[in-house]
């Protein structure tokens, strides 16, 4: 099983975007790449998603190992100042998510269903909902339109740094792998303090 889902994972990240296409509510999936690596630095001590089981990371890698320039990305970008660049993105990003999602749950605005790329730029287009699934609360489908929204705009980042650069050269800056590897450097701060403290 484990084999196939990193040989296959791609497909999840293909999937994810065609499911927001039938209904926006299922791109609450997104919230299963959020968790599972932090899951694994709990269960492994290391950072298993990252290395075996991400499925961008796998997509990026099938698309363009052979077919991308394979450059070196520059210093910058991924030992630091792309790093937090991404994560205050995420991070802010993450917030509004939340914060506007109470509000429309709260009913002091109205949801909004559209996707946005970098949060700022709305897109003309409109999702077609292929599959209704009844009717849902307002704040369910806003938070659907604003996961979709984040995936989209990393994905995306993601195919033009892979495709420039080397095949992995999102997951230097993932905001993902930058958060469980600082909970990866926590918990093992935390084990080794404990074991002084013996």
């Amino acid at each position: 099983m484990k084999q196939l889902w990193i040989k296959y994972s791609y497909l999840f990240t293909i999937s994810f975007f065609i499911l927001g296409f039938f209904n926006i509510v299922f791109a609450w999936i997104g919230f299963f790449c959020l968790i599972m690596p932090f899951a694994f630095v709990i269960k492994d001590n290391k950072r298993t998603w990252c290395q075996s089981y991400c499925p961008r990371s796998n997509l990026f890698t099938r698309l363009f190992v052979k077919i991308g320039t394979n450059r070196l990305a520059p210093k910058w970008l991924i030992n630091g100042t792309g790093k937090r660049i991404m994560l205050t993105y995420f991070l802010i990003n993450l917030f509004v998510i939340c914060l506007s999602s109470l509000m429309v749950f709260l009913d002091k605005r109205d949801p909004q269903e559209k996707i946005r790329f970098l949060m700022a730029f709305q897109l003309s287009w409109n999702m077609p909902n292929l599959l209704h699934i009844g009717v849902l609360p307002g704040w369910a489908v806003h938070l659907g339109f604003r996961v979709y929204s984040m995936m989209l705009t990393t994905t995306i980042i993601g195919l033009l740094l892979s495709f420039i650069y080397k095949a992995k050269t999102w997951c230097a800056i993932c905001p993902m792998g930058t958060l469980s590897s600082m909970a990866l450097r926590k918990q093992n701060n935390l084990v080794t303090h404990n074991d002084v403290a013996k």
